[in-house]
């Protein structure tokens, strides 16, 4: 068991978010778990191996089932994939910063344990401006899988999250109750058309229209 650190925050208001602490903490491998629009997440410096490993063990999770990522900025995720297909700049456009998460063909840089079949990563870009500001200050994507255990439902309570996971996470960022509802969408680009891979938030629809304006 190890000593969980609490960081409390305002994740919409005004006040100082203390994302240089938090980073701080990822950098030297840490597991964190935070706030995010939908639930509460475990993060990791997504190129750090050790700290990826660790999500696994937690969560109990399958090692063939990849974690996701969230980046900063545009920039960011340009840098996580080789080429971005045609329907990324409609989605991308609409939807980001929110709840939309994009299958792209990954970078040949990126590391093998991030990454999905056929080479493939899972990226958004949140809407919460402070978690934007933490992955700048971290200078890599962070990972943002569902702060549970496999197959268990997802937790939006912070409460919930610290009788989870208290003493196995280093740091417990606790912004109040996340708003729940659906986790993100997920649409896969990699094939010749976009697939919707996990209907959440935003719905089929929404999505439709886009790729089809």
């Amino acid at each position: 068991m190890i000593k969980t650190r609490f960081i409390g925050i305002d994740p919409v208001g005004k006040n100082t978010v203390p994302v240089g602490e938090i980073a701080a903490a990822l950098l030297e491998d840490a597991v964190a778990a935070y706030p995010t629009e939908t639930f509460y997440a475990l993060g990791a410096a997504a190129f750090s191996r050790r700290a990826v490993e660790k999500i696994y063990r937690l969560k109990k999770r399958d090692a063939g089932k990849p974690l996701s990522v969230i980046a900063s900025d545009l920039d960011m995720v340009g840098e996580l994939s080789v080429s971005l297909p045609p329907a990324f700049r409609a989605l991308a456009g609409e939807f980001w910063p929110g709840p939309l998460t994009l299958v792209l063909p990954a970078a040949a840089r990126l590391p093998d344990f991030i990454l999905g079949p056929g080479r493939t990563i899972a990226v958004r870009i949140p809407p919460l401006p402070w978690l934007r500001a933490l992955v700048r200050e971290v200078g890599e994507p962070l990972t943002a899988t569902s702060a549970n255990l496999s197959g268990e439902k997802e937790l939006a309570d912070p409460a919930e999250v610290a009788a989870v996971f208290r003493g196995k996470v280093d740091v417990i960022v606790d912004g109040g109750p996340a708003p729940g509802g659906a986790p993100s969408t997920i649409v896969d680009l990699t094939s010749s058309e976009p697939r919707i891979l996990r209907l959440g938030t935003i719905p089929e629809v929404r999505i439709r229209a886009v790729l089809q304006s």
